[in-house]
């Protein structure tokens, strides 16, 4: 994909120019990746420990030593995968504070002790914590 400059990177204090980044949660447990190109933007989010399977049909079957990852654009529904064993980001390029909401390309996210929720602009989105892995 393409990619141009993001427009705004407040909420997690990213460098103002940028085309792809990640951000995590303090825990280490959540890594996210966010691009932005000419057709719009995406965000793909990944929960390595869990304690309970996901609140997902397609995702059920997925056991629980295993990652979870969601991915969605800033328009339509969010798409979900089983990582696979063993499997973990390079790392995050920074820290989503707990308690802080920011909006970057089309997204909402929300950072919590009870875990990360992001929205797009349709409403859709996805909450991802150790108990719970649900898409809305």
């Amino acid at each position: 994909m393409l990619l141009r400059t993001l427009t705004a990177l407040v909420f997690f204090g990213f460098p103002a120019h940028a085309d792809v980044w990640s951000f995590g949660t303090p825990s280490g447990n959540i890594e996210c990746i966010v691009g932005e190109g000419f057709n719009g933007s995406d965000i793909e989010c990944t929960i390595y420990k869990r304690n309970q399977r996901a609140k997902v049909s397609a995702l059920a079957a997925c056991p629980t030593s295993r990652g979870i990852t969601f991915f969605m654009q800033e328009r339509g529904g969010v798409q979900g995968a089983c990582t696979a064993p063993g499997a973990r980001a390079i790392g995050t390029q920074r820290v989503a504070e707990y308690n802080v909401e920011g909006k970057f390309g089309g997204f909402t996210c929300y950072s919590a002790t009870s875990g990360l929720q992001c929205r797009n602009l349709d409403g859709h989105g996805f909450h991802l914590s150790r108990n719970n892995q649900q898409v809305f």
